[in-house]
């Protein structure tokens, strides 16, 4: 399961929009992945552990986290995700040359403390802006800064890296010219480990989708079920 984390007071007071979760929902479609949720929560450590802590705690997860991996007072994700997926932090010593090459006296007294780690987390290198690094833990806990045009190419970056393109799965629509209180008997017959989905219109309509290999035989099945009831429809 896939999560994105994005680090956002300033999207939250509405100083900033969102620019992450498309972008990186539609970079992981391309590759036949989905997102499995999504959160923008405050730079707030309690929550950000917690928030950690509960999809560490999911089987077989992954995540990309955006923002608050700079050298200010507000920036906790480093501190917080050493404390949730590592043990501890240290000093990046290829990071941390980087930062003194670039900045050379200017480096000290903060800048160099992007540097400092969780251990054993690995460098994300693709900012064409300012060079500075994002990180990712056990190959499959991605770290990146809050803007978009350093972030993106790290995210391109982790997903040529680890995600290998699957095949894209297939998905079936219909529009339903009736309320979902009338088929609803039809949506219980679909397997549960079927991608479904119903979602109504106020204009007393339904479009109705189904996604995955055996999508095509479902979505026939929903159709002849429709037709016994009279119930008119369209492929959309």
């Amino acid at each position: 399961m896939i999560f994105a984390v994005i680090i956002g007071t300033e999207i939250l007071n509405a100083r900033r929009e969102d620019k992450h979760f498309k972008f990186l929902r539609d970079e992981l479609l391309k590759r036949g992945y989905t997102l499995d949720g999504s959160f923008i929560i405050k730079d707030d450590k309690e929550l950000m552990k917690k928030t950690f802590e509960m999809i560490k705690s999911i089987p077989d997860s992954k995540m990309f986290c955006f923002g608050g991996i700079g050298s200010t007072p507000d920036d906790y994700t480093r501190e917080v995700s050493a404390e949730v997926f590592s043990n501890g932090m240290e000093f990046n010593e290829e990071f941390k040359q980087k930062i003194i090459d670039k900045f050379e006296e200017k480096a000290y007294p903060a800048r160099i403390y992007m540097s400092y780690l969780p251990k054993n987390a690995k460098l994300l290198k693709n900012n064409p802006i300012n060079g500075m690094c994002g990180y990712y833990i056990d190959d499959k806990y991605f770290f990146t800064p809050g803007f978009p045009d350093m972030a993106h190419p790290m995210v391109l970056e982790a997903l040529e890296k680890f995600f290998p393109a699957q095949k894209i799965q297939k998905r079936y629509s219909i529009l339903v010219y009736e309320k979902e209180g009338e088929f609803v008997d039809i949506m219980k017959q679909i397997p549960k480990e079927v991608e479904f989905s119903s979602l109504p219109k106020l204009d007393y309509t339904c479009e109705i989708s189904i996604a995955g290999d055996k999508a095509k035989k479902w979505i026939d099945f929903f159709k002849k079920e429709l037709d016994k009831k009279g119930i008119k429809y369209k492929d959309i």
